[in-house]
């Protein structure tokens, strides 16, 4: 199969190359891969800059989130079948979609949303599944509550604002002006040109920040909630808290907590609770996700679909931080496509 590897960190641009088909383990599924997403993960992992939590054996396959048609089942899979549409987000420590086939558990998958595409569900399992572990398991929002989702135009924001108006929140979010119409499309009540406007100086008593750009945001953010709220970031540092609960050994804990001292204080001081969130890949959470898709309460956002060969094109951009939603990468080519959009409603 065809493959984007690199050799080694800090590789500028993965490079396509064959490679063997995975094999298989007992709770897996083989999935030809149709269309696949390029996240910010992505680029993270290629430059080394979360070794401190993983680090890869090189060669190795990037890419997270996938939509494809399963062609192999393992002995201990009765789930699926052959044929299926799914769409999943793997375990860190499985990562390669950015491929022909990968091999993958069951329980990180769950079947396409039947109303929309391939394109449109590979840019779904990543940000979806950040979001919602961000919106509704660590702030657990009730209706008429107040959040601020920062980057409301990007691959995250785009979802992030929509499941947080399903569960009935009042959402800002920070934007350039030329984005606010698709912002306010996608459900935000109060949208701010972070070009001109500092969000801590118009915001005040809000509940929760979903934080997704670190630096100076993620310490602003403090001063925007009340006591008892909480900040959520996916761009800060992880702290001691995380480090505990993700097992890393005590010295990554104590580094850790030195790292982000400023944030304890900031914690402290505020009575406002901070998270680091590495999200964990869940088919369960994706069933859920499906029916909001279903039912038109999410609709993806893409910002263009590139074929896997000019995966050097689609790096470049993603690296640009111009993407307004999500990049996908198609992965097949046009005769193998018309084979899967007949499973593709």
């Amino acid at each position: 199969m065809k493959a984007a590897i690199i050799d080694n960190y800090k590789q500028p641009i993965p490079y396509i190359k064959e490679t063997a088909i995975p094999k298989i383990r007992s709770n897996d599924v083989l999935v030809k891969i149709v269309a696949a997403s390029i996240n910010p993960i992505d680029t993270k992992t290629k430059d080394g800059e979360i070794k401190m939590l993983l680090e890869y054996d090189m060669p190795l396959i990037l890419g997270s989130d996938f939509a494809g048609i399963i062609v192999e089942t393992g002995e201990s899979v009765s789930e699926y079948s052959v044929g299926d549409a799914v769409y999943g987000r793997v375990q860190k420590d499985r990562i390669g979609t950015f491929a022909e086939y990968i091999a993958v558990d069951k329980g990180d998958i769950a079947l396409k949303p039947q109303n929309i595409t391939f394109e449109e569900a590979a840019s779904i399992p990543l940000v979806g599944l950040t979001s919602y572990q961000a919106l509704h398991d660590i702030m657990k929002i009730r209706p008429g509550q107040k959040v601020l989702i920062q980057g409301g135009s990007g691959g995250i924001g785009t979802i992030a604002i929509q499941i947080a108006k399903y569960l009935g929140a009042y959402v800002a979010t920070t934007t350039s002006s030329g984005h606010f119409d698709l912002v306010r499309t996608l459900g935000a009540d109060y949208p701010i040109d972070y070009h001109t406007t500092n969000f801590a100086a118009v915001l005040s008593d809000y509940d929760y920040v979903f934080n997704t750009r670190g630096g100076k945001t993620l310490e602003d953010a403090f001063k925007i909630i009340k006591p008892g709220g909480k900040v959520v970031s996916i761009a800060g540092l992880p702290n001691k808290q995380f480090g505990k609960e993700f097992g890393v050994p005590l010295w990554k804990q104590f580094a850790f907590g030195f790292v982000t001292r400023k944030l304890t204080k900031l914690e402290k001081q505020t009575g406002v609770s901070y998270t680091f969130l590495f999200m964990k890949p869940s088919g369960a959470q994706l069933e859920v996700l499906s029916q909001l898709i279903e039912s038109d309460t999410i609709k993806p956002v893409i910002d263009r679909v590139v074929p896997f060969a000019a995966i050097e094109e689609a790096f470049s951009y993603s690296q640009s931080g111009r993407a307004t939603g999500k990049i996908i990468l198609q992965m097949s080519d046009d005769s193998e496509s018309e084979v899967y959009r007949s499973h593709d409603k």
